[in-house]
C-alpha cells in the first residue's frame, strides 16, 4: 500500500484539486466499465457465434440422418458430394471410424472427430482440422444412426475461423477505441467540473472581498437548485450571522463606552475639585469617588461575565444543588437589606448544575424584583414535570408583551423607572439569561395570575426517587 509520501509524489493527494480528482475518478470508472463491459461483450459474441455454428452443424446432421432413414445408407453416402453445401463438411462413418462417404475429397481419408456417440445421441467438439482445405478450427457435431443393421456415425463440420476472427476484430476495435473514449471522458469531465466550479470561485471571490466595511454584501445564489446553490445560501446565512454578531458587538462596545463615560467623567471632575479643595471638600469628594469606583468595578465585572459567556469560556463545577437552599439564602438577604415585604413558597428541589452559575442569575432576578417592586416581592419554588421552576414576582408595573424579549438585551432600560439612577446597569437580566442557558435552563417573562410582574426561571430537575 502506498504511503502518504508516495501518494503525494505521484500527485494523488489533495494537490490534485477537485477537477483533477474528478477526472481521475471518471477515467477509472469508465476504464473499469470498458473492461467489464467489453469482456462481457466479446464473450457473449463469441458464445453466440459458436452456438450458431453448432446449431447449423446439428441441423445438417439431423438432415443427413433423416435422409439415411428415407433413402438408405448407400444412396445417402453416394450423394453427399452432390448435395454438399459451401462451408460444411459431412461424413458418414462406420462404427470403427472408417469413412463410408464424404462431401469432399479432403474429408474421405479420416474422421473429422474421434467422438463415437450412440444412436440418437449428439455430441459437439471444437477441433483443429488441418487436413481439410480451409484448415483451422471447426465445430464438429457427431451423432449415431443405425443403418443396414449396424451402427454408423454422421459427422458434420462447420468452420468457425471466421467467427473467431470476427470476435478478434471486435476486441481490437474496443481496445483501439478505449483510449479515445477515455480521453473524451477526461476532457468532458474537466470542462464540466470547471464550469461547475466557476460558481464556487465566484462565491469564494465575493466572500474574500467582504470585510467590516462591506459586511452587508451577499453572495449571488445561482438558480440551479443544486449543491452550489445550497452552498451560496449557507454562505449568505453565515454572513447574516456574522453581520448580526458584528452589529451586536459594535452596539455592545458603544453601550459599554456610554455606561463608563458617566462615572469616568464624575471621577475626573471629582479628582480635579479635590486637588483644589480643602480637607472637608476632599473627604466629601472621596466618598463620591468610591461610589463611582464601586459602580465601575461592578460594570466591568458584569462585562467580563458576558464576554466569557459569549466565548463559552466559563469554568464550571457541576454538582448537586439544592435550589430551596439558594432561594432561602436570597430571601434572608432580601429581608435583611431591603425594605420590601417578601412572600415565600418553597418546595425541596435538587438540580445538577454549577451552584455559582445558578446563584448569580437568581440574585440578579431578585435584585431586579426588589428594585422595581412597589411594596412586595414574591418568590416561589416548585417542581413542574421534570423541571425546577422559580417564580420571582413583584407588584411593580408588568413588562409589556412586546418588550419581554428585549428586556434581556444588554444595556436595555424600558422606561424611566428602570433607569441608571435606580441602580441597574442594564446587564443584570442579560447575565441571568446567559448563566441559566449555560445550565440548559431558561429565563423568561411570563404572565402572573394577579397581574404582577413575573420572571420565570426553569432548570432540569433531578428525579427525587434517585
Amino acid at each position: 500500500m502506498a504511503s502518504g509520501r508516495d501518494r503525494r509524489a505521484l500527485g494523488l493527494g489533495p494537490q490534485m484539486g477537485v477537477r483533477g480528482r474528478s477526472v481521475l475518478v471518471a477515467v477509472v470508472v469508465v476504464l473499469v466499465a470498458i473492461l467489464i463491459g467489453g469482456s462481457g461483450l466479446v464473450w457473449a459474441l463469441q458464445a453466440n457465434l459458436e452456438q450458431a455454428a453448432e446449431s447449423t452443424a446439428s441441423a445438417r446432421a439431423v438432415e443427413v440422418v433423416d435422409r439415411i432413414a428415407a433413402e438408405g445408407l448407400t444412396a445417402t453416402a453416394a450423394s453427399l458430394t452432390d448435395r454438399s453445401r459451401s462451408g460444411e463438411v459431412v461424413q458418414v462413418l462406420t462404427a470403427d471410424g472408417r469413412v463410408v462417404g464424404a462431401s469432399s475429397r479432403a474429408a474421405d481419408r479420416q474422421p473429422l472427430s474421434p467422438q463415437r456417440p450412440a444412436a440418437g445421441e449428439y455430441t459437439a467438439a471444437e477441433l483443429d482440422l488441418d487436413f481439410l482445405d480451409e484448415g483451422g478450427e471447426w465445430e464438429v457435431v457427431s451423432t449415431g444412426v443405425v443403418a443396414d443393421g449396424a451402427l454408423h456415425l454422421v459427422q458434420v463440420g462447420v468452420p468457425i475461423r471466421v467467427q473467431r476472427e470476427t470476435v478478434q476484430t471486435v476486441a481490437l476495435f474496443l481496445l483501439a477505441g478505449a483510449p479515445l473514449l477515455l480521453g473524451a471522458v477526461a476532457v468532458a469531465v474537466w470542462v464540466l467540473v470547471g464550469r461547475a466550479l466557476r460558481s464556487v470561485e465566484r462565491i469564494r471571490a465575493t466572500v474574500a472581498e467582504i470585510d467590516a466595511r462591506h459586511i452587508d454584501d451577499r453572495v449571488v445564489v445561482p438558480p440551479t437548485r443544486d449543491e452550489v446553490a445550497a452552498l451560496a445560501v449557507t454562505m449568505n446565512t453565515m454572513l447574516d450571522r456574522l453581520e448580526a454578531s458584528h452589529q451586536a458587538q459594535r452596539a455592545f462596545v458603544s453601550d459599554a463606552s456610554h455606561e463608563l463615560r458617566s462615572p469616568l467623567a464624575t471621577l475626573t471632575t471629582a479628582g480635579e475639585l479635590a486637588l483644589r479643595g480643602d480637607e472637608p471638600t476632599r473627604t466629601r469628594l472621596l466618598t463620591t469617588m468610591n461610589a463611582e469606583l464601586t459602580r465601575v468595578r461592578g460594570l466591568v465585572e458584569n462585562l467580563m461575565v458576558l464576554a466569557r459567556a459569549d466565548a463559552s469560556d466559563r469554568t464550571t463545577s457541576r454538582g448537586d444543588v439544592d435550589l430551596d437552599d439558594l432561594v432561602d439564602d436570597e430571601v434572608q438577604r432580601l429581608r435583611s437589606t431591603g425594605d420590601k415585604a417578601v412572600q415565600v413558597s418553597l418546595e425541596p428541589v435538587r438540580v445538577r448544575a454549577d451552584a455559582q452559575q445558578v446563584a448569580q442569575p437568581l440574585r440578579n432576578l431578585v435584585d431586579n424584583a426588589q428594585r422595581h417592586a412597589r411594596s412586595t416581592v414574591r418568590i416561589a419554588l416548585r417542581r413542574s414535570g421534570g423541571d425546577a421552576v422559580i417564580h420571582v414576582d413583584n407588584d411593580g408595573p408588568p413588562i409589556p408583551a412586546a418588550d419581554r424579549e428585549r428586556v434581556f438585551e444588554r444595556f436595555v432600560r424600558l422606561d424611566d423607572s428602570r433607569s441608571r439612577d435606580a441602580g441597574g446597569s442594564g446587564l443584570g437580566l442579560a447575565i441571568a439569561r446567559a448563566g441559566i442557558r449555560a445550565e440548559s435552563g431558561e429565563v423568561r417573562v411570563v404572565d402572573a395570575p394577579d397581574g404582577w410582574c413575573r420572571f420565570e426561571l426553569r432548570l432540569p430537575a433531578e428525579d427525587p426517587a434517585l
